[in-house]
């Protein structure tokens, strides 16, 4: 699978954008704390930073499925996005790179999931459930490939409609797999969420 794609000007996310996040998660200074004072708030910066991606995401989708941005160019502007925010990351420090990590880890599943949705790669009668429990069986034999394609099409079918399945969710073992799911379920709930994108073009609203 070659990563390589025509590069076009939009506005939908930017290196600026990702690198002002950066900024604002090293000024955050987050540690895990076992007490639970700060951490949370702290850690808030990480789920707020991982939002505004899915939203630019939903952004590109939303302009596909208005016919404002041909298929080819919506793919290409979600791997744009992919490329920005999934790039390795200079060191802060052992906690924070371990949160950034695992937005990053989360986020892959996302941008998996937009492209097989505009791509209409997978099956509207599929089962959520089954298409888990096989990516599962997938990471356990090491066939990464074959795990995020499963996911893909998991977030596909969120992002035409469906519901991720509580009880699939519960029981995961610790892995890509429920981190992938971790970016599908933050697809979800910002879908739920207010639907403003559907309208806007990409510019921050601040944060």
């Amino acid at each position: 699978m070659s990563d390589t794609h025509e590069k076009i000007d939009h506005e939908f996310y930017t290196t600026e954008r990702w690198s002002n996040w950066l900024g604002q998660v090293k000024e955050s200074g987050f540690e895990f704390k076992e007490e639970e004072d700060n951490s949370g708030k702290e850690g808030a910066i990480f789920v707020t930073m991982e939002d505004d991606i899915i939203l630019a995401c939903l952004k590109v989708i939303a302009k596909y499925e208005n016919k404002t941005l041909p298929l080819d160019d919506a793919i290409a502007i979600i791997k744009d996005i992919r490329d920005i925010t999934l790039e390795e990351v200079e060191t802060v420090s052992e906690d924070i790179d371990m949160m950034l990590e695992s937005v990053q880890t989360a986020l892959a599943g996302s941008f998996a999931a937009c492209e097989c949705y505009i791509a209409g790669d997978f099956d509207k009668e599929s089962s959520i459930e089954d298409l888990i429990a096989v990516a599962i069986e997938y990471e356990e034999a090491e066939d990464i490939d074959s795990a995020i394609t499963c996911i893909a099409q998991v977030g596909a079918l969120i992002l035409d409609g469906k519901s991720l399945p509580e009880a699939a969710m519960e029981d995961l073992p610790y892995g890509l797999v429920a981190e992938w799911l971790d970016g599908i379920d933050s697809v979800e709930a910002a879908m739920i969420g207010a639907d403003g994108y559907k309208q806007d073009d990409g510019e921050d609203d601040g944060s």
